[in-house]
């Protein structure tokens, strides 16, 4: 099975957060227990106060009056009031709450009652909601006590106020006061009224139900006339439109001579009808003529006779047809007898005569069937213009009928319109009548308010407990912000915090009584043995850092002057004195103060001398009676920054190295001069010195930052003149430094004997 590692990155960043998280929780555990009693005295303050408000605020009473809002009566009930059971709809129960609440109201409860003049409601009559007891302000001047509002002591005197003015504020006193909630699923309403008078709240309570019913019963009333009124004036114009419409329609009627207009029309219809039958019918003979008139008329024109008795319509002439065939029997005969007997025969005289007769019969009778076709046809030509000119006509009839009909069903319908609108109208005003006499109220009272026995407001312990919240909240913040605001270095997790380096080890603050330079020397001369075990801690984290290279030039130094930084490397030379072959090197050679805690002279040899080659080295380093060596400054140079980072100081601590076990240089701070730069450069560790309670953590930061640039490597931080007491209170340092650093700590583990 292949197990496959989750990014280094990842659980890195991981246990930052955790880290960051870890550190805000101490850093708000610390602030809290550092600044428990400030928070504490925040909120009992905070606390006294809201109770001493709330014990001075005036009671104030609540009563309250329920009302039943009568629903409305639907022909047409919803599915929802089928299933909620609830008849009233919200937006009516909403509206009606609203007008409970309406200035109008209030100020008919304010008439009705008379509260411009009430003690409780009238401006100069009553007390403020925050009045300040105070026995002995009648012979203390008010402009003695500042801090006290101006509302809250009563006035010497009063402005006059105007009726209107007083009813004014009576009213907004009033709807200030009011109350006015609808009941959820319900259609109930309870009306409510805070006063400093607990009768007279449950007195405006009740009186205000009373004043909205009757509001409602007069409003309705009062619309009710109106509707009369305007019922009336509209049913009288109504009346004369129906009358003028009636008589606009009876004029149109005997002007027209109108006795039914469906009857007419009827007529008219069917005789159009029948005059359109009877034009076809005259078309189609005329049709039928007029080919016939046509071939007669050509053949008339070409003066062809014997074209006459061949046409058609002549031929289907039964005359012409009996014509003809008795003609042709004469012309057979005459050819039978001119065979037989000669022209002059009188039998063919006879047969002659008989067939010019029948030629004669025969022409006759064509020009008379052309002469009929022709009368025909013009007959029947005249007969369809007859035909057209009646239907025009009868078109013509018709459509000045559609137009008086069309007149006469506007007004009638105007007529039949206005007579509605008017009966409407009439019934509409008698059940306006009938229903003026029979008003129901709008809502009942089904809980009147009763006198209240307990004020509801002030919640003198809600308001206490919240005020002590608040203030506990506001104590915290401040802690949090003072500890926020503070930039100094107070312990070891500002260490952590604030400079992101590691902590090498802490020296407190030794409180007894000691000489001049008792500090530097607090080891050598044992003042104090916590600070001496102090010490001697330090002395082992540094060699424990040191055990595979040891480190043998150690530089001492701080951010700024009066940090402790010559204290430490001091009594820290001692320390090492004890278990190492130990030089101590003086570099701070603007100040130089090691040859004034170990007794020397102002003018003896030194580093000066050393580096320059004046002097031995014999002569320049000196041994302390604690078996400490020393190399003090010597003469101050003009520039000690070139003297220090010359070739010759470099081959100095390279023969400091190899003649001692450890090297420990005393340096100038950082941020005043540059020798710390220069000296970082060749020393093989650095250790950096932080006065608690005192150096501002962005000081000792920059510093931090200047000394990376160097070759030494940073051991640490070292927590300078820490109160102990205070940690232990502040910051739980209580299990490091038990007993306040006493003998008695020591004691019990056998480090030293009792008490002197």
């Amino acid at each position: 099975m292949k197990i496959e590692r989750l990014p280094q990155e990842d659980s890195t960043a991981g246990t930052r957060q955790e880290d960051q998280l870890s550190q805000q929780l101490r850093f708000w555990r610390r602030s809290l227990e550092k600044h428990f009693l400030a928070i504490a005295l925040m909120t009992l303050l905070v606390g006294a106060i809201a109770a001493f408000v709330a014990y001075s605020l005036t009671p104030i009473y609540r009563a309250t009056t329920t009302l039943y809002m009568e629903p409305a009566k639907p022909k047409v009930v919803s599915i929802e009031e089928v299933y909620s059971g609830i008849s009233g709809s919200r937006e009516q129960l909403q509206t009606q709450a609203e007008i409970l609440k309406s200035r109008e109201l209030a100020a008919k409860l304010v008439k009705r009652l008379k509260l411009a003049t009430n003690p409780a409601i009238d401006p100069r009559q009553a007390p403020p909601a925050l009045k300040v007891s105070i026995p002995w302000q009648d012979w203390i001047p008010a402009e003695w006590l500042p801090w006290i509002p101006a509302g809250w002591l009563p006035e010497a005197t009063a402005t006059p106020l105007s009726e209107d003015a007083l009813t004014n504020a009576a009213i907004g006193v009033v709807m200030s006061n009011l109350d006015v909630q609808p009941v959820r699923n319900s259609i109930l309403i309870k009306v409510s009224f805070e006063s400093t008078d607990r009768n007279l709240a449950a007195k405006l309570a009740n009186t205000m139900a009373e004043v909205y019913i009757e509001n409602d019963l007069d409003a309705r009333l009062q619309m009710t006339q109106q509707a009369a009124s305007w019922l009336t004036d509209r049913v009288k114009g109504l009346k004369e439109n129906v009358e003028a419409s009636e008589r606009a329609l009876q004029q149109f009627r005997d002007r027209e001579k109108i006795l039914d207009a469906k009857g007419i029309a009827l007529g008219a219809s069917s005789q159009l009808n029948t005059l359109t039958t009877t034009l076809v019918a005259a078309q189609q003979k005329v049709a039928e003529l007029e080919n016939a008139y046509r071939q007669v008329q050509a053949v008339l024109k070409g003066e062809s006779r014997t074209s006459l008795e061949s046409l058609p319509a002549v031929i289907r002439s039964g005359n012409v047809t009996r014509i003809k065939d008795l003609e042709a029997e004469a012309e057979r005969k005459l050819a039978e007898l001119g065979k037989r007997y000669g022209a002059e025969h009188p039998r063919m005289i006879a047969a002659e005569s008989d067939l010019r007769s029948a030629r004669e019969n025969t022409k006759n009778t064509v020009d008379s069937v052309v002469t009929n076709i022709t009368r025909e046809y013009e007959v029947a030509k005249a007969n369809e213009q007859t035909m057209q000119a009646s239907l025009e006509k009868s078109k013509t009839e018709i459509r000045d009928i559609g137009r008086k009909e069309f007149q006469l069903a506007t007004l009638e319908r105007d007529t039949q319109t206005n007579r509605q609108l008017y009966e409407m109208f009439v019934n509409r005003f008698k059940e306006t009548k009938i229903t003026g006499d029979l008003q129901s109220t709008i809502a009942r009272v089904i809980d009147h308010a009763i006198v209240p026995g307990s004020p509801v407001k002030p919640q003198k312990s809600r308001i206490i407990t919240m005020w002590l919240v608040i203030g506990l909240v506001l104590g915290v913040a401040l802690a949090l912000l003072l500890e926020r605001l503070d930039n100094a270095v107070r312990s070891t997790e500002d260490v952590a915090i604030k400079l992101q380096v590691p902590l090498l080890g802490i020296l407190q603050w030794v409180r007894t009584k000691h000489s001049k330079f008792g500090l530097q020397r607090a080891f050598f001369d044992k003042i104090d043995p916590a600070f001496s075990e102090s010490v001697r801690t330090l002395r082992t984290g540094l060699l424990m850092s040191a055990l595979d290279t040891p480190h043998k030039v150690v530089l001492v130094t701080s951010a700024v002057p009066e940090e402790g930084k010559t204290s430490v490397a001091m009594n820290l030379a001692f320390a090492l004195a004890q278990v190492k072959r130990t030089c101590l090197v003086d570099a701070d050679m603007r100040r130089p103060s090691v040859y004034k805690v170990l007794g020397g002279e102002a003018n003896m040899p030194g580093l000066s001398n050393l580096v320059a080659g004046t002097e031995p080295g014999a002569k320049c380093i000196h041994q302390h009676e604690s078996g400490l060596f020393y190399l003090p400054s010597g003469p101050i140079p003009p520039n000690p920054s070139e003297l220090l980072s010359s070739k010759r100081f470099a081959d100095v601590l390279a023969k400091l190295g190899e003649s001692f076990d450890v090297v420990l240089i005393d340096s100038a701070p950082v941020q005043l001069v540059s020798d710390a730069l220069i000296l970082s450069g060749l020393a093989n560790a650095l250790i950096f010195v932080v006065r608690a309670d005192t150096t501002p953590y962005q000081v000792a930061k920059g510093a931090l930052e200047l000394l990376k640039k160097g070759k030494a490597q940073l051991l640490g931080v070292v927590l300078n003149r820490l109160d102990v007491d205070k940690a232990e209170r502040h910051y739980g340092y209580g299990r490091y430094f038990s007993y306040g650093g006493k003998y008695k700590y020591y004691k019990r583990y056998g480090y030293y004997g009792a008490k002197k």
